[in-house]
């Protein structure tokens, strides 16, 4: 709709990057929170966003590269261009996952609560992304005709132009922002650490695999008629679905054993 939020002289402001920085304040913010409500160091917890935003930009831009690899051999300069967007959730999941699990483990705090502190960001943050991606035109939908189509004019686009399609971006952004909302809902119920951690993996990775039929990006190589984000998403969740089981099953053993 707009990739470009405003112009002063030379400097080019995209909407995409400054969506992208709004999403990583939120994180920052809400996470920090969740950590006095929980009664961790939020000083902790802020230090820790910090390298798990970092990996996850890194992840989600070498995840993106990889699936465009012939494209970016050709144009080796437009990989750092991260604020035109081009950034693969996954990639930045698992970028973001791995800098948590090292940063947790390495300050030695208490592992599952702490990724569960962070869980509510990542939906909402997630949530702000798209609305970025949806300006660029990136992760645009398949052609459609339904009322609520989304026709792209703005030259400057990453969307095809003048063509009805679906708004993925903000199918996915509403997801977002209704799994954000039931994380706010039942997170001081929850009855092991962990569970939001792993319960937000399952429903997003259910979610993500219904919202791929409407998107009409290339997105890579297809396995019996699969994405390959479809692919991931039931990797995590049969993933999530076993973690759940299993620090269930743990934390009925250690009220057990007293």
């Amino acid at each position: 709709m707009h990739p470009i939020l405003f112009k002063i002289g030379p400097v080019v402001i995209h909407t995409y990057g400054f969506m992208m920085a709004l999403a990583f304040l939120s994180a920052m913010v809400i996470s920090k929170r969740e950590a006095k409500v929980f009664d961790e160091d939020p000083e902790k917890i802020a230090d820790l966003i910090f390298y798990i935003l970092l990996w996850g930009v890194i992840g989600a831009r070498l995840f993106y590269v990889a699936v465009n690899l012939p494209w970016f051999v050709s144009h080796p300069l437009e990989v750092f261009k991260v604020w035109e967007g081009g950034l693969v959730f996954y990639g930045g999941f698992i970028g973001g996952l791995s800098a948590a699990f090292y940063c947790v483990r390495k300050r030695e705090m208490p592992f599952w609560k702490s990724i569960d502190i962070l869980t509510p960001a990542l939906p909402f943050g997630h949530f702000l992304g798209r609305l970025g991606c949806f300006n660029a035109g990136c992760c645009y939908g398949d052609v459609c005709d339904l009322p609520w189509a989304v026709t792209f004019t703005d030259p400057n686009s990453l969307a095809p132009l003048h063509t009805p399609l679906h708004p993925s971006q903000l199918y996915e952004a509403f997801a977002n922002l209704v799994l954000f909302g039931l994380i706010m809902a039942v997170r001081k119920k929850k009855r092991f650490d962990g569970q939001l951690f792993w319960g937000y993996v399952v429903v997003y990775g259910v979610i993500r695999f219904l919202l791929e039929f409407a998107r009409g990006d290339e997105r890579g190589g297809y396995l019996m008629g699969l994405s390959p984000a479809q692919q991931v998403g039931m990797l995590l969740c049969l993933s999530g679905a076993v973690m759940l089981g299993a620090l269930s099953r743990r934390a009925r053993r250690e009220v057990a054993n007293g």
